[in-house]
C-alpha cells in the first residue's frame, strides 16, 4: 500500500500560513464533566489485594459511581459527542492545546450552533439529575460496602457543562511600541506556528481521504462469503461529503488543492496517477 506524503514547499507554506493567519480565529471549546468512576481508599484497596494474596500497594482499583449505560446519562454523553464531532468538523488544528482554528466569517453560525448545544446539554442534564436519587440508590445496591455517600453531590445541575472562548494568538499589539524588537519575535513565534498548522491541516487531510480511498479498494475488491462485497452509494457520498466539509473549513478551499496537487499530478499525457513510495 502506498503512503500519500506532502512535500515541504516553504514558499508555499508562508503564503498559506499567512492567509490562515488573515482569515482564521482561534477557538477552544473545554468541558465541565462528573467523574463517574473514582479510586478506593487505601483500606479498601489493602482488603480487595488481601483476597488474592497481594499487597495493597501493587493494587489498583476503583469503583464505578453510576450507571453511565442509563439512558438518561447516554443523552447527556450523546450531546457532548455531537459537539466535539461539530468543533472538528468546521475547524483546523492549531499547534496549541485545547486551541482550533475556524473562519472568522463562519464565527456568527459558531456561537449560534454552541448556544443551541448548550440548551440541549442543560435539558439532558435536568432530565438526568430528576432521576438521580434513584441512579444513587441503584448504585447502592450494586456498590455493596463500597457505596458512600459522600461520593455523590447532592445534584448534578452545573457539572455538565460546556464553555467557549476565542483566545488571541496574535503578536500583542501594545508590545510594537514598547519593546520593537520582542514583537517581530512574536510575529515570527505566529507565522511558525500558523506555518505548523497548515502542515496538521494537510496531514489530516491526507490521512483522512487516505482512510476513505483504503475503504472504498476493499469494497471494490475481494468478495465476502464467497460472493461479491456489495458497493453502496453511501462510500462515494462520504468521499464527497469530506471534500464538502475540509473545503468549507478553509474558505476557498486553499488547504484541499495543494495535497491534492500532490496526490494527483498529470503525467507527460496528461494521465493522472498517484504518487508511488
Amino acid at each position: 500500500m502506498s503512503t500519500l506524503t506532502i512535500p515541504d514547499n516553504t514558499q508555499e507554506n508562508r503564503q498559506a500560513a499567512r492567509q490562515l493567519q488573515t482569515t482564521m480565529a482561534a477557538a477552544r471549546v473545554g468541558f465541565t464533566w462528573f467523574g463517574t468512576r473514582k479510586t478506593l481508599t487505601p483500606e479498601q484497596k489493602a482488603e480487595a489485594a488481601d483476597t488474592f494474596g497481594a499487597e495493597g500497594e501493587f493494587v489498583s482499583a476503583g469503583k464505578k459511581l453510576l450507571d453511565t449505560r442509563n439512558p438518561r446519562f447516554k443523552a447527556v454523553t450523546a450531546v457532548r459527542n455531537q459537539i466535539g464531532e461539530y468543533w472538528r468538523s468546521i475547524s483546523l488544528p492549531f499547534p496549541e492545546p485545547g486551541l482550533r482554528l475556524i473562519q472568522q466569517e463562519r464565527l456568527d453560525e459558531f456561537q449560534e450552533k454552541m448556544t443551541g448545544f448548550k440548551r440541549e446539554l442543560d435539558a439532558a442534564v435536568r432530565d438526568l439529575d430528576r432521576h438521580f436519587d434513584a441512579m444513587k440508590s441503584a448504585a447502592r445496591d450494586r456498590l455493596g460496602r463500597l457505596f458512600n455517600s459522600n461520593d455523590y453531590p447532592s445534584t448534578l445541575i452545573g457539572l455538565f457543562d460546556v464553555s467557549w472562548d476565542f483566545p488571541s494568538v496574535q503578536a500583542p499589539e501594545y508590545l510594537r511600541e514598547l519593546n520593537p524588537a520582542l514583537y517581530r519575535e512574536e510575529c515570527q513565534r505566529v507565522q511558525a506556528r500558523f506555518e505548523e498548522a497548515v502542515r496538521l491541516a494537510e496531514s489530516a487531510f491526507v490521512d483522512e481521504l487516505a482512510k476513505l480511498v483504503s475503504h472504498l479498494t476493499e469494497r471494490l475488491s475481494g468478495q465476502e462469503d464467497g460472493r461479491p462485497k456489495v458497493f453502496r452509494d453511501s462510500a462515494v457520498g462520504n468521499l464527497r461529503a469530506f471534500f464538502d466539509q475540509f473545503m468549507q473549513a478553509t474558505l476557498d478551499g486553499m488547504l484541499v488543492d495543494r495535497p491534492r496537487r500532490r496526490i494527483v499530478r498529470p503525467s507527460a499525457n496528461g494521465a493522472s496517477h498517484e504518487p508511488r513510495d
